[in-house]
Order: C-alpha cells, then structure tokens, then sequence
C-alpha cells in the first residue's frame, strides 16, 4: 500500500475527528478524572498514529533513496528514468534531487577516468614516438666517434660514416617534423593559427598533390583518380587557406595510400559542388575500419594498426591536425567506412560569393 504523506495526514484528521466526535457524543457529561484521562488516551493515539505513519513513511523512502544510489554505482541508469517524474512530496523530491545529483557526480567521475585513460596513452604514445628516432640518431653518432678512437690511424670510410651521417640526420628530421606537428596541433587547439582565406583552384590543387605523391602511389600499386573527369579541364574556386587545405589534402590522400589496396589500389578524390560549398571526398577500396575505431580515428597518435602505421612512417598527428584544420573553416569532417571495402573521409568547402570576391580575414 502506497500513501502519500497528504493521504496519510487526511487519515490522521479523520481518526482524531472522529475519536473526539464519538466520545463528545456518548459522554457528554464526564467527571474531571475521566475528561484528562480520555484527553491523554487521544493525545496518545494521535501521537502513536502521526509517529509510526511518518516513521514508516520516512524510512521507505530512505529505502527509495538508497536502492537508486545503488543502482547508480552500478551504471543502471536506465532504471532509474520513470522515478523522476515530478512529485509533490517534499520527501521525495529531495531523494529525487539527491540521485540526480548523484548520478552527475558519477558521469563525471567517469568522464575524469576516462580522460585520465586518454592522457596516459598520449604519453606513453609521446615518449615513444620522441625516443624511437631520438635513439637512433644518438646510435649512429656513438657508432661514429666510437669506431674513430677505435681506429685512430685508419679510421672509418667515409662513404660508410656518411652514411650513419645520413641515417642520423634522418631520424633527427623525423624527430624534427613530429616536434613541429605537436606544435601545430597545441597551437591549432587554443586558436593561435589563423587561416588565410583566399580564392584558389581546388582542380589545380588536387591535381599538383597528385603529381607530387603519384610515385608513392606506384610503389603500392595504387591508382590515384579525380573524380569525376571532366573536373580536370576545369577550375572549381573555393575560400580557404590554400597551404592548411593543402596540408589537410596530403594526410587525407597519404593515408589512402598506406592503408588502401595493395596492388590494384584505387584511391579518388571526388569533387562535388553545391549551392554554397564543394564537398570534398577521399576514398580508398582498402580493407576498411571498424566501427569500435571510426570515433577515435582523429585523435592524436590513435592507430588502429599500431605496429604498421610506425613502420610506414609518420607523426601519428596528421589526421588530429586535418581535423583542426577543416573545423577551423567552421565545417567538419566525416568518416564512412565498410570493412572490406574501404573508407571515405569527406568534409566541405566555401565557394566564392556570386561577385567573386571575398574579403580576406582570419578565422581561428
């Protein structure tokens, strides 16, 4: 039986009128002993009624209170959604308040776990990625001094020291290039880089970053299309910053590369122009990205395949800095992808206004 505390006090009201009623009716004359006495019996009753009636009321919703909190230490929440409805108890209005806040406090301290997670990860990842060509280069440079005091009179051949030269100055320039994209990214996230909005040929762009990565491309047997055709004999103006868009272009197609198709690899950059914007796409008919990794795919130094994404090179930061990039020109880019398939990463562009101009100006 569940009463609310209103119904309850009705009841007490009714008992008490009615014991008061009764006893006026029947002893209309009672001696000064009898009048206290009965006075006392009432006062009792009322007493013992209101006590155990609240009591009981108070620890059943003490008992609410409690079960909720337990099932929100256990991340039931969905149990929980039909019980904070509005209600005109006070009682139960604090317990509903007491769990709402609660359950707050908990998402939060799941939201702090879970970003604990992500900063150790980006620190293990950090160390790794900086010892890896650090460790090199300092090998080669030892290996260096070390053979010449071995070999004081002789020494090493040059051609063989210029070739440990080489080999450290490549992993100084690998080390050299990730400092430079953790710098991009910290400085793309608190807004200090602005874009340089410009009108340019996104055709021409397209095209150039073809020519320049079309070796890459042959090594894995990929073909690289512009889609569709006939885009190629013609402009396709857009408003950006040429060299960030171009940045963007690069890790999008580079990507597609390595982990599209080997042999008879496809990747096509399609163009697709709208009313107010150019849609840009990137697809490959690689092997294709699960669903579980598709949300972490821009973050930074995320791989879903670790071991071959250092093998094949790179900061681990290109998708995290071409994410930053296309939502500073206030869009966004998308991910569609089928295992077995391959994967699309689209975003869109501005066009030019109908007068073909457009004030130049930045935007963080």
């Amino acid at each position: 039986m569940n009463l609310s505390s209103r119904t309850i006090a009705v009841l007490i009201a009714l008992v008490v009128a009615g014991v008061l009623t009764t006893c006026t009716y029947w002893v209309p004359r009672l001696p000064t002993h009898q009048a206290f006495l009965a006075g006392g019996i009432t006062v009792a009753a009322c007493f013992l009624l209101i006590y155990l009636s609240f009591e009981a009321l108070i620890f059943r919703e003490i008992n609410g209170i409690y079960s909720r909190l337990e099932h929100i230490k256990r991340k039931e929440f969905k149990r929980l959604s039909n019980k904070f409805l509005f209600r005109p108890e006070p009682l139960r209005r604090i317990g509903d308040e007491i769990v709402e806040m609660a359950e707050r406090r908990q998402q939060e301290l799941d939201e702090l776990k879970r970003l604990q997670a992500l900063r150790r990860e980006f620190l293990a990842d950090v160390s790794h990625e900086l010892k890896t060509p650090l460790f090199a280069a300092q090998g080669f440079v030892h290996t260096i001094l070390d053979e010449e005091e071995d070999n004081a009179e002789n020494g090493m051949e040059p051609a063989i020291r210029r070739k440990f030269l080489q080999r450290a100055a490549a992993s100084l320039d690998a080390l050299d290039a990730l400092v430079q994209d953790l710098v991009t990214i910290s400085q793309l996230e608190k807004g200090v880089i602005r874009m340089r909005r410009q009108r340019f040929d996104l055709v021409a762009l397209v095209q150039e970053l073809f020519e320049l990565l079309e070796q890459q491309a042959d090594r894995r047997g990929t073909t690289l299309e512009l889609f569709p055709p006939h885009l190629a004999e013609r402009e396709m103006p857009v408003i950006a910053d040429r060299n960030r868009i171009r940045q963007v272009l690069i890790n999008l197609i580079d990507n597609a590369i390595k982990y599209g198709r080997e042999q008879q690899g496809h990747v096509v950059v399609a163009l697709t122009p709208g009313r107010s914007g150019v849609r840009i796409a990137v697809r490959d008919n690689g092997a294709g990205i699960a669903p579980e990794h598709q949300a972490r795919i821009f973050e930074r130094f995320y791989r879903v395949d670790k071991s071959r994404s250092r093998s094949a090179g790179g900061s681990g930061l290109g998708l995290a800095i071409s994410k930053h990039i296309v939502e500073a020109h206030k869009s966004t880019i998308h991910i569609k992808s089928v295992m077995s398939e391959g994967t699309t990463m689209e975003f869109k562009l501005p066009r030019p206004k109908a007068n073909g101009r457009m004030s130049e100006g930045p935007n963080g």
